[in-house]
């Protein structure tokens, strides 16, 4: 005999992951596009306060962000973003090198005219960032530059690898950010742009490689 859940008890428990995920994408954006520092410390009550839930949405959101290698937790409870080293940096230049001109590669043949009219908007976009010195506004304009693309490769698993990589990312590319002082837009955008019109397969490729990897590597030096 099965042993239903009173609705109470059933109500509680939809809120309960409710609260949850709504702790953890909002966490993950912040994270993601450069609005928490690197070795930025963090509290679960902290958390918990800032999103208006309990502690047990907070701690969930936290683990499922420790696994991503978003957040790192020391053996006392600290949670925090991580530093990362040289050698960390190099090996997500490295990945980013592999995954991305891969994905751009595949959207190539559904690189209409609306998806690379939509780039130079977005393009855009994060030309009036750098304007305003807008840090987080930055990264995550070019990050939708890269995954507007990247969608249309149609290859899921492969993007959810790009995005985890952009997510342990994005506190060291907004220190990346104050380093690099732009004035205009990435240059290889109008490259990536230039060979999505020509159809281009290995001058795209090139491109994105290069636009990827490239303010990384300073990082590291």
């Amino acid at each position: 005999m099965l042993i239903q859940s009173r609705p109470s008890e059933a109500a509680s428990s939809v809120s309960a992951g409710s609260a949850h995920e709504t702790v953890y994408r909002r966490l993950r954006s912040q994270i993601m596009h450069g609005e928490v520092l690197p070795g930025a410390a963090m509290t679960l009550r902290g958390i918990g306060k800032e999103f208006g839930v309990s502690m047990t949405p907070a701690r969930e959101a936290v683990r499922r962000l420790v696994a991503e290698g978003a957040l790192s937790l020391s053996s006392s409870g600290r949670v925090s973003t991580p530093e990362l080293s040289n050698d960390r940096i190099e090996e997500l230049a490295a990945l980013r090198a592999l995954l991305e001109p891969e994905l751009s590669a595949r959207a190539l043949p559904r690189a209409h005219l609306a998806l690379i009219e939509r780039l130079q908007t977005i393009n855009g976009t994060i030309a009036q960032m750098i304007v305003k010195q807008d840090a987080v506004g930055y990264i995550r304009s070019n990050l939708e530059f890269h995954r507007t693309l990247y969608l249309r490769a149609q290859a899921p698993a492969m993007l959810a690898m790009a995005e985890t990589v952009w997510l342990q990312m994005g506190p060291t590319m907004r220190s990346l950010y104050g380093r690099l002082r732009r004035t205009e837009p990435p240059q290889h955008h109008r490259l990536i742009l230039a060979a999505l019109k020509a159809g281009d397969e290995p001058g795209l490729r090139v491109a994105v490689r290069a636009d990827v990897t490239q303010g990384l590597r300073m990082l590291a030096q």
